[in-house]
């Protein structure tokens, strides 16, 4: 991947995450965090388990970052516009839709 292109990813993540790598962390240790998204063997979601990776992602420098995290970054950036476009009506605050996205990084509140 050239330079450009993952410079290009950077600053998408960075525009669809939302959250600081300290929200992101005390709201994955919720139950609303837990019990939101789908899980292949009722263990751990795919969005919880994607947010703990966010949070190590955050804290990465850029020239550490390796092709698979790319991948993860430009996965969490078509998971956010997504589900963002699918937005319910009415007060959203406390709906699994909005602690779905958040579990991603991104709080729509904000």
């Amino acid at each position: 991947m050239s330079g450009e292109d993952r410079d290009s990813t950077r600053a998408d993540f960075r525009e669809a995450v939302n959250m600081t790598a300290s929200e992101l962390e005390k709201w994955l240790g919720t139950e609303e965090s837990r019990s939101v998204g789908q899980s292949e063997d009722g263990g751990e979601s795919t969005g919880h388990a994607s947010g703990r990776r966010i949070v190590k992602l955050l804290g990465t420098k850029k020239d550490d970052l390796t092709d698979d995290d790319l991948a993860h970054m430009r996965k969490v950036v078509g998971y956010v516009h997504r589900h963002l476009a699918q937005r319910p009506k009415g007060d959203t605050s406390d709906t699994a839709w909005r602690h779905s996205l958040m579990n991603w990084g991104h709080d729509p509140e904000k």
